[in-house]
Formats: structure tokens, C-alpha cells, sequence
């Protein structure tokens, strides 16, 4: 679990499925078993008060979003209103949202070239290509996979790469495109 400061009422968690699974839960769990997940919220919440020394009292609004082979990113917001609520209780507003983009993060270009012979067989043509502090980005976006086993698809891609916490907004708005659309496609006709 990585925690970071976004500012003085806000920060951010991202939580891997690895770190869901330490902690007894499947993915299944978040939309099926709400008391289960209230207290991983709550562990979370402290967690995230310890490490960041700040004090979470009243009203936090929670932001949680899903990302196919990643995790997920939890943004927390912490409301300052006039409300009068018992010291140790917490009120959470969470909404929950669930990307259908799957992101991998590569660290030489080649890879990505290699993993792009193995996606063909898939009939994946589709993807786009971003590069951004020194590592390069695949984005498939839920058109790219509708009819495949996004298991398989997870396997290939971590043979030659690691999902990625970066969210697609950001490669949008910080990153270089390189293919932005037809990547696999595009690599397959310039490279083979």
C-alpha cells in the first residue's frame, strides 16, 4: 500500500491486488461484502492518518477506482464542516468506479515490440503507446479486449511488463504519445 499527500485536506492510496489478497480480500469482495469492506476502509484510513500524522475526524469523502490489473487508486477527501459527531466515528461517502483499460508500464521499448507478437494471436490490433519519465505505457482499452479472457491477456502482458499505477488521465496529460491508436497493429506492420 503506497499513501500519498495530495494536500492538506486530500491524499491518495493505492492499494495492490496483492495487498487485497494479504488482506484476505478478492476483488469480488469490494462489491459483494460492504461490512468487510467498511473495515478495510477504516484500516486503511488509520493507516493513512499514521503515516501522513494527520488527524481524520468528521466527514471523508472516498473515491475508489478499480483498474483491471493494477488495483486500485482511493482518493480521500476530508470535509471540514460545522457537524458534531462522536469523536471516534468517521463518516465515509465512497463511491466505487471500475476502469475497463488495462495499463502496463514497460521499461524498454523492445518489450513492447516482443509482447506485441504475442497479443496478435489474441486478434488484438488495437492499444496505444505513451512514454513518460523514462518508461513506456500500453493502454488497452475495453474495445481492444471485449471477446478475450482478460486473464490471458494479464499473463501475456506481465511476461514483458508491470501494471502500471498510472492512471490513463495522466499519461493523457503529462505523456508522450506514441501510437495513439492501432498500436499493436502499427508495431506488428513496422517491426515484422
Amino acid at each position: 500500500m503506497r499513501i500519498e499527500r495530495l494536500s492538506n485536506d486530500q491524499f491518495k492510496i493505492f492499494l495492490t491486488f496483492d495487498d487485497l489478497i494479504e488482506r484476505g480480500f478478492t476483488k469480488d469482495d469490494l462489491w459483494h461484502d460492504a461490512s468487510s469492506v467498511r473495515n478495510l476502509f477504516s484500516d486503511m484510513m488509520y493507516e493513512a492518518s499514521s503515516e501522513l500524522g494527520i488527524e481524520l475526524e468528521g466527514m471523508l469523502l472516498v473515491q475508489v477506482h478499480l483498474m483491471q490489473a493494477q488495483g486500485m487508486h482511493i482518493f480521500v477527501t476530508q470535509q471540514y464542516e460545522d457537524l458534531h459527531w462522536d469523536d471516534d466515528f468517521i463518516e465515509m461517502k465512497v463511491t466505487l468506479d471500475e476502469s475497463k483499460e488495462l495499463i502496463f508500464s514497460f521499461d524498454e521499448f523492445e518489450d513492447i515490440i516482443q509482447v506485441a507478437s504475442y497479443l496478435l494471436p489474441f486478434e488484438i490490433e488495437g492499444g496505444k503507446v505513451y512514454h513518460m519519465d523514462n518508461r513506456y505505457y500500453m493502454i488497452l482499452d475495453e474495445i481492444d479486449h471485449t471477446n478475450i479472457n482478460k486473464e490471458d491477456i494479464i499473463a501475456v502482458m506481465s511476461e514483458y511488463s508491470n501494471p502500471s499505477i498510472v492512471t490513463s488521465h495522466r499519461l493523457q496529460e503529462y505523456g508522450k504519445i506514441i501510437f495513439p491508436s492501432n498500436a499493436i497493429q502499427t508495431i506488428i506492420e513496422t517491426f515484422y
